[in-house]
């Protein structure tokens, strides 16, 4: 059963909202992209300095910020300021918010980032389901969809389903106004290659390996794509909502993954292998794993959650959570997926439970662990979102 939810703010007009009837008869979501997104010349915007800006725009929030402010906060002179303000206002990026009382002299303007002016798709495609979320500028999510999908259908039915939901999502979105949509991000199990798009051997859909994803949805969809594993996407959510430091995201659900953040920054290794979370081995005589080895953490997690045994499951967690804390020295360890997800205090525990014990041992204070939402599809919209505002880790 699918679902849909979508939000108002956005707007086609004229020959715009002519293609995007071409499109949804073609059931194609290329014409509605390229209607809608007129008006932003990203080439133009994607500065070191400009970015610096929409950053801080997007910050302020509603309030807004006044140019006074951000030349102060980024070091640019006010000329340059102005010059980057005017042309964010002409592809209808930032607009005034009003004015605010000046310590002399007028009071100044104060200008604020136009959320609506441009969007995202984010795409988790797990190994058994498929959201997706139409996401503003700010984040803030205006449109979902979610339906059932086997990762073993096939690449070809895959990609096609992936496809036709995303075009259902723009099309549904556009109806209640049109704007921009930037591209598509989409988040699912690793190993993969991010700079290519390219899949390697899906733990358990060997089918996949090789298989260039993103350059068939984006030759498919006609916007630009990006692709991730769903855990550094996640990661990628977190860093941008405002979670700071050196960081493990732990997805707990149909697989087990991390995402890991170091000094603020997703770190994926030299070939997008960091992260492999589920795959080190601690039972060396362990129950055999997907992967082709015994004993992996994941192996033994997701035997134990078959069996209802969570507390468990929690409790090799905790241990490999405990050796990855060990490796690099992190600040916080983040719990997430549908598996922690129902039932938060059980892991939470078991967690916090090795962890104490080890820091006890070692005369240290104990890594803290928090359970987070951990929105994968959200954290997917930002592989595409994420550079405009000067994250070079997206």
């Amino acid at each position: 059963m699918s679902g849909e939810r979508t939000g108002g703010g956005v707007r086609v007009a004229g020959e715009g909202a002519r293609k995007l009837g071409e499109a949804r008869k073609a059931g194609e979501v290329r014409a509605a992209v390229g209607a809608g997104g007129a008006g932003v010349n990203l080439p133009a915007l994607r500065s070191h300095n400009t970015a610096l800006v929409l950053d801080l725009l997007r910050r302020a929030g509603v309030e807004g910020i006044s140019r006074l402010e951000l030349a102060e906060r980024t070091r640019l002179t006010p000329q340059a300021v102005s010059k980057i303000t005017g042309r964010l206002r002409d592809a209808g990026l930032a607009a005034e918010a009003g004015r605010r009382a000046s310590t002399g002299g007028k009071p100044r303007t104060v200008l604020r980032l136009v959320p609506e002016a441009g969007h995202a798709v984010g795409v988790h495609l797990d190994r058994d389901a498929l959201r997706l979320v139409l996401v503003d500028l700010a984040g803030t999510v205006v449109g979902e969809r979610c339906t059932e999908l086997d990762l073993g259908a096939g690449t070809e039915a895959v990609v096609a389903a992936v496809a036709g939901e995303v075009e259902a999502l723009v099309d549904g979105w556009a109806r209640g106004g049109g704007g921009p949509l930037l591209g598509v991000g989409v988040a699912l199990p690793g190993p993969l290659d991010h700079t290519r798009g390219v899949l390697h051997r899906v733990t358990g859909f060997a089918e996949w390996d090789g298989f260039p994803l993103r350059d068939a949805l984006g030759e498919r969809l006609g916007v630009p794509v990006a692709v991730d594993k769903d855990t550094n996407a996640a990661a990628l959510g977190l860093a941008v909502a405002g979670e700071r430091g050196s960081f493990a995201y732990l997805h707990l659900g149909t697989g087990l993954g991390a995402g890991l953040v170091i000094d603020g920054v997703v770190r994926r290794g030299a070939r997008t292998a960091a992260g492999e979370f589920g795959h080190q081995v601690v039972q060396l005589d362990g129950p055999p794993c997907d992967c082709g080895d015994r004993g992996c953490v994941e192996a033994l997690c997701l035997t134990a959650v078959s069996r209802g045994d969570l507390a468990e499951a929690a409790r090799v967690l905790g241990i490999a959570a405990g050796n990855l804390v060990a490796l690099l020295d992190i600040d916080v360890v983040l719990l997430g997926g549908r598996t922690v997800t129902g039932a938060p205090e059980v892991f939470l525990r078991g967690v916090e439970a090795v962890l104490d014990e080890r820091a006890r041992r070692a005369g240290e204070p104990p890594v803290p662990v928090r359970t987070v939402p951990g929105d994968i599809a959200e954290g997917a919209a930002q592989l595409v979102l994420a550079p405009l505002f000067g994250r070079a880790d997206a």
